[in-house]
């Protein structure tokens, strides 16, 4: 828990900034970027979080990717606060952290659409639309498919869970049956 309320601190931090500055979506792109380049690299990620590694060396590795990188002075001060803190191992959860901020910022909400068939861009659009009306929110949609739900969708917006999956029925009404109620 600890970890998350330091990664929401950091995130917090960027967004003022970011606030202040105009340039929230240029920092939103930036950390993720940065982000997804230490999840890949397994080295560079051991390298730059790991305190068994000297600090000045860790630091000299860190400080000649980003000068390879073309990210602003303030993402780049940004990172290296982080490593001087040794918060630099909380990255993801400091880029999913100012993700959902911004999101808030900008009035969007992700949510995910999970269905046992393949849906039309028609159907798609229409619950992107009832969701939208729903949050007052503009919605940015992912789509997957899961056979194993045999028919009907699952939606999730942030904890907000919407099962509507014959599975989840199914399942529902054997624990009715189990607990002797009509269905």
């Amino acid at each position: 828990m600890k970890n998350l309320a330091i990664a929401r601190c950091y995130a917090k931090a960027l967004l003022l900034i970011g606030k202040e500055d105009g340039n929230t979506e240029i920092y939103r792109k930036e950390l993720d970027e940065f982000a997804d380049l230490v999840a890949r690299e397994d080295e560079l990620r051991t390298v730059i979080s790991n305190p068994i590694y000297h600090y000045d060396g860790r630091k000299t590795v860190l400080e000649k990717v980003i000068s390879k990188l073309e990210i602003s002075r303030v993402m780049e001060s940004f990172l290296l606060l982080l490593f001087a803190k040794g918060r630099i191992g909380f990255l993801d959860s400091i880029a999913d952290f100012y993700q959902k901020l911004a999101d808030e910022l900008k009035g969007v909400a992700r949510a995910s659409l999970v269905s046992a068939s393949d849906l039309s861009s028609e159907t798609i659009d229409k619950i992107r639309q009832a969701l939208a009306k729903k949050t007052g929110k503009e919605i940015i949609l992912t789509v997957d498919q899961d056979k194993a739900l045999i028919g009907g969708i699952v939606t999730r917006i942030g904890d907000l869970v919407l099962d509507g999956s014959v599975k989840t029925q199914l399942l529902n009404m054997r624990e009715s049956l189990k607990r002797g109620e009509s269905v």
